[in-house]
């Protein structure tokens, strides 16, 4: 057995895991906990010194034995310093220096990474960006981020905020995502779709139309994106058409990175790898009507290859210093 092994740390809001690599994307093993991010960065931090300690003991292993840790999280961070800054689905992590806690515990290189961007080097080493030059990731979970990778490698930008894909205006007027009413992230997005089915439920409802969106906001006062999709695949013509207008949206977002990127690949997880067709094929149409004739004709649309696994693969990514 391979006595060097990465430590992969992927923060989301809902969930933190922990992975052991000797061979990524392959994992020796796998530990998950709920972040809670209403209870503070304490008890996280906590369990992630915890179950690193706790993973590498049951493999027989001990810190000396550990490579570096990669940590991917959403932002905004600094990656150079290693310091968490409130993301927004962490708002009570306010300057965590996770960096430099996870160096002082175990005595090796820890590096940060936000996940857009780690998931873009998951999919171009590992996913369906493998061979390519020039490709774009997008997350399109509940908000809308990216990850530019330009010849061969990833683009931070000068401020390390290159890829906020989410931030472009489409209208003046909209869903809100990023705090931009009207923004790519606003239409684009889990969150954008359920804040257009609340709308869509609320006219069908003056016409008299019935759907089956309704019965969600019977149950939960609310609708997800996953309400949608499961009204769509009943065939419900509502859903059918907020999973429609999702898919053109997203078109007109990709329309804007095909003409200002001209990217051979553009690699998108989340809503795309669970919905497949039903936002992609209206997502390619509009390219191909509104891109350049000949950077539409070089670009694949494609779902994530990596799947639910995406996060272990991508912090894994950052341990290894991609």
């Amino acid at each position: 057995m391979n006595s060097q092994v990465w430590v992969g740390v992927d923060i989301g809001g809902t969930k933190t895991a922990i992975v052991l690599s000797s061979e990524p994307p392959a994992t020796l093993s796998r530990v998950e906990f709920a972040t809670l991010p209403a209870e503070g960065p304490q008890r996280a931090l906590d369990l992630i010194k915890k179950n690193i300690h706790k993973s590498l003991k049951a493999r027989g292993m001990s810190p000396s034995d550990l490579k570096a840790i990669g940590v991917s999280c959403g932002g905004p961070l600094d990656r150079n310093t290693g310091v968490i800054q409130a993301p927004p689905n962490l708002p009570t992590w306010v300057d965590v220096p996770i960096k430099s806690l996870l160096e002082r515990e175990f005595s090796v290189t820890c590096r940060l990474e936000n996940d857009a961007n780690a998931g873009a080097v998951a999919e171009h080493r590992f996913g369906a960006g493998r061979g390519t030059q020039h490709m774009v990731f997008l997350t399109m979970g509940t908000g809308l981020g990216g990850g530019i990778i330009a010849d061969g490698r990833l683009y931070h930008g000068a401020s390390d905020l290159a890829g906020e894909v989410g931030h472009l205006r489409l209208t003046r007027s909209g869903p809100v995502g990023h705090n931009k009413a009207g923004s790519a992230e606003g239409w684009a997005s889990g969150g954008g779709m359920a804040q257009v089915a609340m709308r869509a439920v609320a006219a069908a409802q003056k016409k008299g139309q019935a759907t089956l969106l309704a019965e969600c906001l019977k149950v939960g006062n609310t609708i997800s994106a996953r309400d949608v999709a499961m009204a769509a695949q009943q065939s419900d013509a509502v859903a059918k058409r907020i999973l429609e207008g999702t898919g053109r949206k997203l078109g007109e977002v990709l329309a804007i990175l095909v003409d200002l990127l001209n990217p051979e690949r553009i690699v998108i997880g989340g809503l795309a790898m669970r919905l497949g067709d039903a936002v992609l094929a209206p997502a390619r149409k509009v390219v191909m009507k509104e891109a350049l004739a000949p950077a539409a004709a070089a670009c694949e649309i494609v779902p994530a290859a990596l799947d639910e696994c995406i996060g272990d693969v991508a912090a894994l990514c950052v341990a290894m210093g991609f």
